[in-house]
């Protein structure tokens, strides 16, 4: 059993109410936590008059225990459910995936690509240069972000040790975030270092492609997370309750679907950030391709107590 707070409990015992207003809700306990691509879902064991349910939050949905005998069972379908919804049901957007370092990711994805098709000397120097795209791609969108303001010239466009110096120094000033902005810088410098020579190397193999891989991923990781975090103004923890993990909250304009905002929130009590507005489009998580299955299809009724076939008889 979690702990949950008195409204949390009545949030989702009016959800249920909702959804199932033939039912009336006799108990109602938080039992699992999961975060999943940054997202936390919550399981409630739910009791009504009738019958018993769990309900997963994040968005928030629920699920027949006599159709899902198997918590793990119910979250698989929901977290399955929730990534495959398609393109054209816009999703809430506090479900969206925005990333403003996306073309960096695109770089990263490329060079592991290479790597999955490197047999010979030559490929693990492919496998380089796409992890120095990939680490330039973030350089060349921290310059945007992170404007040099410091005296004297910028470093040059592809300067990337003296650009990692630059963020690194801004988005982690000060003596509390020396560990911090230590790690970043060392390990970033390490990964372009390593991947410059694999580039050029005739004496390289299949490992040193995959440490190349790893270090260019962990290097841009690191960096873009702190970076979006310093743009975004989030607080390392929550001025009023002083929790130490908040969590993004996003909203967009009723008359703008476009203009979108998000600020960090304490889900403890619920303090709320300064929102910052999102400028980036977000990436499908899944992209599908070829023609749709033309197999018999399944209707999810509301309450989810069956999956109905279509022409079957609903009771």
């Amino acid at each position: 059993m979690l702990s949950a707070t008195d409204e949390e409990v009545q949030k989702i015992t009016d959800y249920v109410e909702w959804q199932a207003p033939d039912l009336k809700v006799t108990f109602c306990q938080k039992i699992y936590s999961e975060s999943v691509l940054s997202h936390r879902h919550d399981v409630w064991d739910v009791h009504t008059t009738k019958d018993r349910w769990w309900v997963i939050t994040n968005p928030t949905n629920l699920y027949s225990q006599d159709q899902f005998p198997n918590m793990d069972y119910a979250v698989t379908f929901h977290l399955g459910l929730m990534l495959r919804m398609p393109r054209s049901e816009r999703p809430a957007i506090m479900e969206a995936q925005i990333e403003p370092f996306s073309k960096s990711f695109e770089a990263m994805a490329a060079a592991y690509e290479a790597l999955g098709q490197a047999h010979k000397v030559s490929d693990f120097q492919t496998v380089g240069v796409r992890c120095r795209e990939a680490l330039l791609a973030f350089v060349a969108i921290a310059q945007v972000a992170i404007p040099w303001t410091k005296e004297g010239d910028a470093p040059k466009k592809a300067d990337f040790k003296g650009w990692i110096d630059h963020v690194c120094s801004v988005v982690l000033a000060g003596e509390t975030n020396k560990y911090r902005r230590q790690l970043l810088k060392t390990q970033a410098d390490a990964a372009w270092t390593f991947v410059n020579w694999l580039t050029h190397s005739t004496s390289s193999n299949w490992h040193d492609a995959e440490t190349g891989v790893h270090a260019t991923e962990g290097a841009i990781s690191l960096c873009s997370t702190a970076t979006t975090l310093f743009i975004r103004k989030v607080p390392s923890q929550c001025p009023e309750c002083g929790n130490l993990r908040l969590t993004p909250l996003r909203a967009e304009n009723p008359e703008d679907p476009k203009d979108v905002w998000e600020g960090p929130f304490c889900p403890e009590c619920e303090w709320m950030g300064e929102p910052v507005q999102i400028t980036t489009e977000p990436i499908p998580i899944i992209t599908r391709e070829g023609k749709d299955d033309d197999g018999e299809c399944i209707i999810p009724t509301v309450p989810l107590r069956k999956l109905a076939r279509p022409g079957d008889e609903v009771r």
